[in-house]
Parts: structure tokens; sequence; C-alpha cells
């Protein structure tokens, strides 16, 4: 009994003991704070990807597609049930996508809505096919469309300025604006709209739903910075402006950001064509009630994940199987479209055949090729002048049929088109910049060779001005000759209308820190993306079938060529063949990425004679008497012109013109009597 007694009264202590404590400390032991993780996955510029293939090259693209971002949601998802999905804009144009602007529901639409999107915000380019159509295709999307800032006649607006989602009993405000830039490029679209200020209608939206959210995350289709002195065109802008945000998801620059911070706001931005998404993840911490950051720099975070690594080139996210499957018929569809006949290459190959094996004919002298490429950007610009680049050394179109698919052949990238102002002196240096690309000429040369720092993608050709490139001079200082196209001299004070691409304008020519102009002075933007940012690839392709109604024919503008490599003819000769039958190598870069990064010399061909006495005999160092020159007639047919009646004779064009006092090479007549002058 005294032992049944004892253990009561111990039990008796423990009861008040805990009582007593549950009254000093009882934070620690029943009110331990209560978080939640929420997670939001955001996609933007996917421009039409919807599986791995790359409709302008015809060719499989895994570097992203939504059938692969819809592998790295069910992922995520999984480790987060708390997950919203959003995009910021530029879904339903470029790899083919208008070609589904008229089906029950659209390709990227469809994809959005099974992979399970919660918001859309507009981009620019859904603008670009007008509102009867924008309207159409948005209501085939489950979720909720954004677009705050845009106005119809009647005073509503296109799309919803805010969506609020609860997920774990928080409620997060998701608000959508786009730039207002757009009245820019879709005025006559937008003449029945009214645009207004992104920032100021974020304010607005914040002031009323503060109070019935949690949190407020921006997700925009406006670039980091700004555009056009827009301030209010920039996410930058809108971080500064309103604090209350935890995080900017940015859009528009097809360039991945992770993490940045602009007034203690987390902003991110992906890059293009579905090969990026951008996850936030913030901690929210319930206090007296309501769920708060405690400290954004703590406890918001971002991460960029990748459809493919950028450097081993290995898939990250395989595509979606499930999902491929219900986009195969719009897969099939834009196949069928990539490989119609668009047109005819008559007359020979816009490049003509590697005189030397291992140097690029299209990087020593014009060619039909990059003549055309400047050609389509100067017409649909009215450009002065233009620039283009052999981006690989076996760019080529051969003659014949045309497919869609084939300008990809001649242009690789997706870039599109700057109008810029320059002066004659910022052309100049411009030119002087691109003609380093050539290393200097030295006495015993005989190949002309590039800069093994340079890529052949930075060196730029020139259409719509005369220039010789004298590589026998220091670089900086090799352009000559520089004339108008009437011949008239260029003028430091000069003015010219100039078109590039948008990878040449913003890394070099508008770039501050590149040093190309040598007063420090910047050409003047007149418009960036021009021609409704249709891709150059995608406008080549629009010119042979609109412009040149599918007939093409390789075109020399005879505008410019190298001088100073006064080589040794009959040496010269030698080392071509030598070359060509693989006795003598062209060198290449360590990389391999760069070919040709040192001339042949006659150096190396006596140490080929010295070396190789029984391929060679030893170079006869007697006076060669020249072989006779012998005069051909030739009478001009249809079709024909001196580029082609060069190729078949085995001479340039130039020395035809030359011999019979040609002024315009591109001006001949059918029943014309022509020397031609061979040995």
């Amino acid at each position: 009994m005294f032992r049944k007694f004892k253990s009561n009264k111990w039990v008796s202590w423990l009861i008040a003991l805990f009582m007593i404590l549950s009254l000093v400390t009882p934070f620690n032991v029943l009110a331990a704070e209560k978080t939640v993780d929420i997670q939001i996955l955001a996609t933007s510029d996917t421009h039409g990807k919807f599986v791995p293939y790359e409709y302008a090259t015809n060719s499989e693209s895994k570097s992203g597609s939504m059938t692969q971002i819809a592998t790295a949601v069910k992922q995520l998802k999984k480790a987060n049930p708390n997950t919203i999905i959003v995009d910021a804009g530029d879904v339903i144009q470029d790899n083919s996508a208008s070609l589904f602007l008229n089906e029950e529901i659209h390709p990227m639409v469809l994809a959005m809505n099974e992979i399970g999107y919660d918001t859309w915000t507009l981009g620019n380019h859904e603008f670009n096919y007008g509102i009867p159509t924008l309207d159409k295709i948005s209501s085939q999307f489950k979720g909720t469309v954004l677009c705050g800032n845009v106005y119809r006649q009647d005073g509503t607006r296109l799309g919803q300025p805010y969506k609020i989602i609860e997920k774990s009993d928080v409620k997060v405000g998701i608000i959508g604006m786009t730039t207002p830039n757009i009245t820019k490029w879709d005025a006559e679209n937008l003449k029945d709209c009214k645009v207004t200020d992104p920032v100021e209608e974020t304010k607005k939206v914040i002031s009323e739903i503060k109070d019935k959210v949690d949190v407020i995350v921006a997700v925009v289709h406006m670039a980091e910075g700004e555009e056009y002195g827009n301030k209010s065109s920039s996410a930058i802008a809108l971080a500064k402006e309103c604090p209350e945000l935890a995080a900017i998801v940015a859009a528009h620059e097809h360039k991945a950001v992770e993490g940045a911070v602009y007034n203690n706001t987390l902003l991110v931005e992906n890059k293009n064509l579905a090969q990026t998404m951008s996850k936030i993840d913030i901690k929210l911490t319930k206090k007296d009630g309501k769920y708060i950051i405690n400290d954004k720099s703590k406890d918001v975070k971002s991460k960029i994940i990748w459809m493919m690594d950028g450097k081993t080139k290995e898939v990250n996210y395989e595509s979606d199987k499930d999902l491929e499957e219900k986009l195969d018929s719009y897969h099939k569809l834009a196949l069928d479209d990539a490989n119609q006949i668009i047109g005819e290459l008559k007359g020979g190959d816009l490049v003509p055949k590697d005189e030397v094996k291992g140097i690029p004919t299209s990087q020593i002298q014009e060619t039909p090729m990059i003549n055309l490429i400047n050609e389509v950007q100067m017409y649909y610009t009215k450009a002065d002048v233009s620039a283009a680049a052999a981006f690989r050394s076996d760019a080529n179109m051969k003659e014949g049929k045309i497919k869609k698919s084939d300008a990809s052949l001649i242009y690789k990238y997706d870039n599109t088109i700057y109008l810029l102002e320059v002066t004659g002196k910022q052309l100049k240096d411009y030119m002087e910049w691109s003609a380093s690309y050539y290393n200097t000429y030295k006495p015993g040369d005989l190949t002309i060779s590039f800069n093994e720092k340079i890529r052949g993608y930075q060196y730029d050709m020139f259409s719509g001005i005369k220039y010789e490139i004298d590589i026998s001079k220091d670089p900086g200082n090799r352009i000559v000759n520089l004339r108008k196209m009437n011949d008239s001299p260029v003028k430091d004070t000069d003015t010219f209308k100039l078109v590039v691409n948008n990878y040449r304008a913003s890394s070099q020519l508008l770039n501050p820190k590149s040093e190309i102009f040598k007063d420090g002075s910047l050409p003047k933007v007149i418009e960036k993306d021009a021609v409704s940012a249709t891709p150059i690839r995608d406008l080549i392709g629009k010119y042979i079938k609109e412009v040149k109604k599918g007939v093409l024919t390789p075109k020399m503008n005879n505008n410019w060529r190298i001088t100073g490599n006064n080589w040794d003819a009959q040496k010269r000769s030698q080392v071509v063949k030598l070359i060509n039958g693989d006795k003598i190598k062209i060198p290449q870069s360590e990389d391999g990425r760069t070919p040709n990064v040192a001339s042949v010399t006659e150096k190396d061909l006596e140490n080929f004679i010295i070396s190789k006495p029984e391929d060679k005999k030893p170079i006869d160092k007697k006076p060669i008497k020249k072989p006779e020159n012998k005069k051909i007639i030739y009478t001009v047919k249809k079709g024909d012109c001196l580029y082609l009646i060069g190729k078949k004779y085995n001479i340039s064009y130039d020395k035809i013109a030359k011999a019979n006092n040609i002024k315009n090479v591109n001006l001949i007549f059918i029943g014309q009597k022509l020397v031609i002058p061979v040995h």
C-alpha cells in the first residue's frame, strides 16, 4: 500500500511540473511557428517550341521544348505540391507557330494546358496577328490570361490584371503586364486599344489586392532594362517603384537572369525557345494569423533550370512522350511546311567551290550568298548599308530546288534585325574592326589566313558601299578606297542607315565596352527587332518566294575585294595544288573552331620540296616565260551573267569586266559580244 501511495505521489508531482512549465514557456512547446514553401515555376519567350524540333533548320533540337518543360515540371511539382506555373509571354510566334492560328487549339496552348499552367502573361509577339486572332487563341487557355495594361475601346482590359492562387492557406497574387512598346511594333493591330504605363498599373493592382493576399509576384513581359528611353518598359523600374513585390519574372530579352536583385526584390528571366525554366522558392512564416516573408534576402531564392547543359550538350530533361504524342499531328504539319518548295536557284551555287581546300571562299571574297543576305536585310529595312557574316565555313545553297528550310543553310541562327544610324567615321571604324579578322600579309605568304583569336561569325562583309581591304597593313588601317555606290568618297560626317543582326548590334556596336569606335561614340538606334522581329532566315525565304517570285540567281555586286597580297603567282599555284592534294595541311586553331589560322608560305613550299624530292622537282629559279594570252569571243545568251560566264571558262568575272570595259557587272545584254581573256 505504501508503494502504491508513493507511486501516486510521483505522478501528482509530474503533472504539477508539466502545468508549471506550460505556463512559463507556452510558445516553445505549443506554439511553434508554421512555415509554407511556395514554388513558382516560370517560362517565357518559348516562341512556338512545342516539341524538340527546329522547323527553320529542319532538324531535331533538344536544347529546349514544351515537352521537356513538362518533364521538369512533373519532377519539381512532385517535390513540392505548393507549385504555381506561370508564363511571361511570346508563346505563339516563331518556329512555324503561325501555321496553327486557325486550329481548334494551338499546340502551344495545348501544351500549357496539359502541363497545368496557372497564368499566361501576353507578350509583344502575341499581338502580331491582330486582336481577334489573339482573343481566339487566348480563349483556348484553361488558366488565366494576364495583361493589365492594354484596354479595349469599351474600357475593359484585354487580359486580367491579376490572379489570386491559394496553396496550403497561402494566398499568392500574380500580376501580369506587358511592355508599352507594343505600340511601336504593332501599332496597326492596336489602333483600337489603349496601352497604359505597366508600372503605374501594377501600383494600382497592388493597392487593390495587398490586403487580400499574403505575397505578390509580378510576371511581366518587360525587359530587365529600359527600351527606347522608356523607363516604364523596364522591370528594374517596376522593382524600384513597387517594393511590395516579392519577386519579378521578367521576359523579352531572351537571356537567362538568375537571382538579380533590385530594391531588395528578386528578378529572374529565361532564355528563349524553352531552353530554361526559372524556379522561385518563397518561404512564408505564419505570425499573428497571417503569412509573411520574414526576410526577402533569405526567404526568396531562385534557380535557372536548363533543359540541356550548354557545355556538355547533355540533355537534362528528356521530352515527355505522352505530351509528344498529343502534339504529333502538329509536328507532322510543320514538317510538311518546312519541306515545301519555295523556289529554285538557277545558274550555280551561291558560294563557288573553295579554290584552296580548308580556306572558305565565303570569307575571302565577295559571294552571291552574302550579297543575298545583305540584299534581304536592305530590302525590308530600306537601309543604305548592310553587314552580314558567314556563320559556317561550309554555308552554301546549291543550285536546284529550294525548300523553305533551306534558308538555314546560309543563315543558321534566329537573329533579328536592328536598324542603326551611323556616321561615315563610325562605319569605317566598324569595317576596320571587322577586317582585323585577317592576319597581316607578310612577304613570302602564299595564302590568306585568319586571326586565331577571332571567330568567323565575327567577320562581317558589307553591301551598299564600295571598299578594299589591304591586308598588308596593320589592323585598324586596312579599309582603303571607301566609297558610296556612286563612287563618291565617304566622309566622316556622312550619315547612313545601317542594318545588322541583333547579336552584332547588342554585343558590339551598341556596347560601350567593345572599343570599336575610336572616339567613344555609339550608333543611334532607329529600330530594334525591325520587321516585327521576324528572324532573318525567315525573311530570306519570304524574299525568295514573294519578291523574287521563286527564281533566284547568283548575283555579284563587285563592291569589295582584298588587296595587298602580292604573292608569287607560280609558287602560289604550286602550293594550292599541294594543299588540295593533301600534301600540305591548312592549320586550324587548337579547339578546331577557327580554320586557316596561319598562312602557307614560300618556306613551307621549299621545305616540302626538300623533304619530298620524289614528289616535286626543285623550283626553277630562271625567268619563266609568261603563257601566251588567248582571246575567246563569247556571245551572251538568255540567262547569262558575268559570274556564270567566268565560271564556264574558269576565270573571274571581274577580269571579263575589265577586258570589256564593263562598269556595271550586272548589266549585260543578249547578243552582246564579250572578249574572254584566257591563258
